[in-house]
């Protein structure tokens, strides 16, 4: 067991491998849980009847999804202590939701329910996920941070890989690929019963094998920090400006209406509106000395991020937006422009589909490689930062390159400049933001972080479709030329996290 509760130090112990594997082990299941989903669902869509240009639309549920549950999640574990511990419960339970919904997924018998399958999916993903990226901040003294966050990314890495590859490997075992009209192959149907059973497997070795600090320990850690208390919502004010933003959701609304745009449009505007009805409540509830509760601490968190949190939010922003364009588009450039159908029922399809696959282990692995042995030792040398800076710029480059190659061999070279920048990408923000925000609110703003990675999912759902439909509704190659150019922006915004 790592982590003695009966331990008086005011220091956190450093760990040794074993500690650091066991705290970090579990995000190997949940990885493998996101990359068969990343790598599947725009197949599994299009295999039910969906068209190219509503594809963004059905994946609206996995951001939104991630947006509603990780701030709560963050603010409960921040506050939770039972004999099982603080984060453990959490992730514990959303991993065995999400291998259900793992096993349960390829069974949908149609579009809606494979759509609502998704969004339960990425809920227990995501109510895994968060705790654990607060978890390493909890177990490690802030010289750790960096090798915690790096030997997390390995894990996700090697998931990735496994969750990514297993319909190919299936598919090179003799197991059927090609599916029947308006079914799914059964290479991906074992792959999702793989990944349910391996997830739930990972995340129970760190359960068993890690025991959480007690809250007193905790404190005795933060004060050996030098941290101060973090302020609750009773001490500070809450934000105004809950009628503007009111004003300009109801702006989108309108205006998507009145010139009958695309419906998905009204999702940006209502979650405008929402949030500037959150701050009028929590305002309210503040007015009325009613301060500690989720929404208080939540809206009031979220106004007074510390200023390299908002810095680093820039550049989440521009990052998640490629990565998004990348996840929902690759199967359909790929197999359209790689391997010559944009058919999912015909076997050339499929065999670019898999090959899709192949890529995205491609660069997982290249991430679970890079994190502890490239980027780790150059962020010692030239700073966290630039690390970064240099690693998106990469991944840039990597998206780019999908304008030119026409052969599918090549594009595992664009992968290797995209694993470099996904392995900064989950290590290095985390790395810095944990080291620079109180220790009693890790999880909560673990979780509103994840608000940066999450709405420009949404907007990339919500307004590419759009796009395709009105400017190349036939040519998706063009989207990864999208990718590279938010990418560059989120390496130049990356300049300013000092």
């Amino acid at each position: 067991m790592d982590g003695h509760t009966g331990s008086a130090s005011a220091s956190r112990p450093r760990q040794g491998f074993a500690g650091l594997w066991n705290i970090s082990f579990g995000f190997f299941g949940i990885q493998i849980g996101f990359a068969l989903q990343n790598a599947n669902m725009s197949r599994i869509f299009q295999s039910l009847g969906e068209s190219l240009d509503d594809l963004a639309l059905l994946w609206i549920a996995a951001p939104l999804t991630g947006l509603l549950v990780q701030p709560i999640i963050g603010h409960y574990s921040d506050r939770t202590w039972c004999r099982f511990g603080r984060r453990r419960p959490y992730f514990f339970v959303g991993a065995l939701f999400a291998a259900a919904a793992l096993i349960g997924m390829p069974h949908a018998p149609g579009l809606l329910a494979a759509a609502m399958m998704l969004w339960i999916l990425d809920a227990s993903l995501n109510v895994s996920m968060e705790p654990f990226r607060a978890f390493v901040g909890d177990m490690l003294a802030k010289d750790q941070h960096m090798a915690g966050y790096a030997l997390q990314t390995a894990f996700i890495g090697a998931g990735a890989v496994i969750g990514s590859a297993t319909p190919w490997l299936l598919d090179h075992m003799g197991v059927s690929n090609v599916a029947a009209a308006q079914g799914i192959p059964d290479t991906v149907r074992i792959s999702f019963y793989i990944g349910g059973a391996a997830l739930f497997l990972a995340v129970l070795w760190t359960v068993l094998t890690t025991r959480e600090y007690a809250p007193d320990q905790m404190a005795r850690f933060a004060q050996a920090d030098g941290q101060p208390p973090a302020a609750l919502p009773a001490d500070r004010a809450m934000p105004a400006g809950g009628p503007g933003w009111i004003v300009a959701g109801g702006v989108i609304l309108a205006i998507v209406w009145a010139w009958s745009l695309e419906k998905e449009l009204y999702l940006l505007g209502a979650l405008l509106a929402a949030y500037g009805c959150a701050r009028l409540v929590a305002r309210r509830l503040h007015a009325q000395g009613r301060s500690d509760n989720l929404l208080s601490h939540v809206v009031g968190d979220f106004a007074t991020m510390p200023p390299l949190m908002k810095r680093l939010a820039l550049v989440q922003f521009f990052t998640w937006s490629a990565l998004f364009i990348m996840w929902i588009y690759t199967t359909p450039v790929v197999a359209q422009y790689m391997f010559g159908s944009a058919d999912p029922t015909s076997p050339a399809y499929n065999a670019g589909a898999n090959w899709v696959g192949i890529l995205f282990a491609a660069y997982n692995g290249v991430a679970a490689l890079a994190a502890p042995f490239l980027l780790q030792p150059l962020a010692r040398r030239i700073g966290q930062a630039n690390t970064h800076a240099i690693a998106l710029m990469l991944g840039a480059l990597g998206f780019l390159s999908f304008l030119f190659l026409r052969d599918a061999q090549l594009l595992l070279l664009s992968e290797i400049a995209i694993g470099i920048a996904w392995a900064s990408t989950l290590a290095m923000p985390y790395a810095m933001l944990a080291s620079s925000v109180p220790q009693t609110k890790l999880g909560i703003y673990m979780g509103l972080f994840n608000a940066f990675v999450v709405i420009p999912q949404l907007l990339v759902a919500t307004v590419m479709g759009t796009i395709m439909r009105h400017f190349f509704p036939t040519e998706p190659i063009w989207t990864m030329a999208f990718a590279a150019g938010v990418m560059m922006l989120a390496s130049i915004a990356t300049l300013r996290c000092r």
